[in-house]
């Protein structure tokens, strides 16, 4: 009976195996400092942040009524700014009314007035932002973080995504699984019940349940070893391991009533939220408490999430209520990471998938769309300028013009200050490398460190 081979066979099993061979061998490495457990490892080049906190505003935030002051110039209306803004601290940075809290912390600010990405639909600008693919699935940017330099707690799981909506914004793809995201609540979920899923029982005494684990993971490892090179066994065996470390840690992590009144006050947990056209109930104050302390003790990567911004009827009341819910937590939490600090290892960052086109004041019109041509991100401590505002769109908010940074670049640039190399941090699979920052690469962007 005959056997075919398929191509790559045929290559491994004639002379030009070895040649397959070699190949095979050089392009297996992968950038230094990569790991494939969650053990710290040191950056590649000197680093200015040891971990991020990513503030994902979902939906698209209206960037000419909350960053990007577009007042009325000339004889004719045009889209621009509708609610008023004010210059706030030394910098003199133009930030919109409805975010008095943020505006406090406006000289901690590198707001980036030129951002821009290749597309105006929800799914697939929110993947791009997250992964750096529109339409595949790809290991999300906490994956390649915590792939990179692990994190330094070996009990709580080094990348973190608070009240997540999709699981491709949290996946580790095909990096291996211990570096997969860990969400914690559903988009819309009430926050203060939301847990890490399957770390908490009572049917055992904790010795009894390592004893359980120990004979399991004994017959994993005879499993493995008969599968060499498999390193989606060896990460199962590794989440396990970390799946009984959390047992301990998370919990109490997630148990913020040792917290003192005044800092929940500060940051609005417990307040009644109302849900208001788009802006849904999540408790987001809670979500940015639980970041702080996430990041204290040593989580590398925490993704917190507000939706949706996706106001379309109703512009005005929904960023209203959308900034009312947003605002005091996020001056709570810069406040807090700055007097622990914190804040000059941590890289703060905010934004979501694309902007929105201006309104016309006094046209009556209350709809906006999207825009992906030019938008608004800004970033926080790790590094970075405070006072500063890089790029500008247009007279009209329209597009970038100056400045332009697209999601690559920012990719390459949380990278770069996380002492990660932007674009030699890769993974081999189906036959070729890959990187956050995709075929083309990312560009840093130096200006915006000091």
């Amino acid at each position: 009976m005959s056997t075919k081979l398929n191509r790559r066979q045929t290559l491994q099993s004639t002379s030009c195996g070895f040649g397959y061979l070699a190949l095979q061998a050089m392009c297996a490495g992968r950038a230094m400092g990569a790991v494939d457990d969650l053990s710290a490892a040191l950056p590649a080049i000197a680093p200015r942040a040891r971990r991020v906190i990513f503030l994902c505003m979902s939906g698209g935030p209206a960037h000419l009524d909350t960053f990007d002051y577009k007042p009325q110039v000339g004889k004719k209306k045009h889209p621009g700014s509708v609610f008023p803004f004010q210059q706030h601290g030394e910098s003199g940075l133009w930030v919109s009314d409805l975010l008095p809290e943020t505006a406090k912390h406006v000289d901690d600010l590198c707001v980036i007035n030129g951002m821009h990405a290749d597309t105006g639909i929800h799914a697939q600008s929110f993947l791009q932002l997250h992964t750096g693919e529109r339409l595949r699935t790809r290991p999300s940017l906490g994956a390649w973080v915590t792939y990179g330099l692990g994190t330094e707690n070996e009990n709580l799981p080094g990348f973190i995504s608070l009240n997540t909506s999709k699981s491709s914004v949290y996946s580790s793809a095909f990096l291996p699984s211990i570096h997969n995201g860990t969400p914690i609540g559903v988009n819309g979920e009430d926050m203060s019940a939301a847990t890490i899923a399957n770390i908490t029982s009572d049917h055992a005494t904790l010795s009894t349940k390592r004893k359980q684990l120990d004979f399991v993971q004994m017959m994993n490892r005879q499993h493995a070893a008969d599968r060499r090179g498999d390193d989606r066994l060896e990460s199962v065996i590794e989440s396990m391991e970390l799946g009984f470390r959390m047992q301990s840690s998370a919990p109490e992590l997630l148990d913020i009533r040792n917290e003192t009144e005044n800092t929940l006050q500060r940051y609005r947990v417990g307040t009644q939220e109302k849900q208001v056209g788009t802006c849904k109930v999540t408790d987001f104050g809670r979500q940015c408490l639980l970041a702080r302390r996430f990041a204290e003790a040593g989580v590398r990567f925490i993704e917190v999430n507000h939706g949706s911004w996706d106001q379309h009827k109703n512009h005005r009341r929904d960023l209203t209520a959308n900034c009312e819910a947003t605002d005091a937590p996020v001056a709570a939490l810069l406040q807090d990471l700055k007097d622990r600090g914190m804040l000059d290892e941590t890289l703060v960052i905010w934004g979501g998938e694309f902007g929105r086109p201006g309104l016309t004041p006094e046209d009556g019109k209350n709809e906006t769309g999207h825009n992906a041509r030019g938008f608004t991100f800004w970033l926080a401590g790790g590094g970075t300028k405070a006072g500063y505002r890089h790029g500008a769109t247009d007279e009209t908010g329209a597009r970038a013009v100056e400045g332009k940074v697209h999601f690559r670049d920012l990719h390459a640039t949380i990278l770069h200050a996380l002492g990660l190399p932007a674009n030699e941090l890769t993974y081999w699979h189906e036959g070729r490398h890959h990187r956050l920052t995709g075929p083309d690469g990312g560009k840093i962007i130096h200006q915006l460190f000091v």
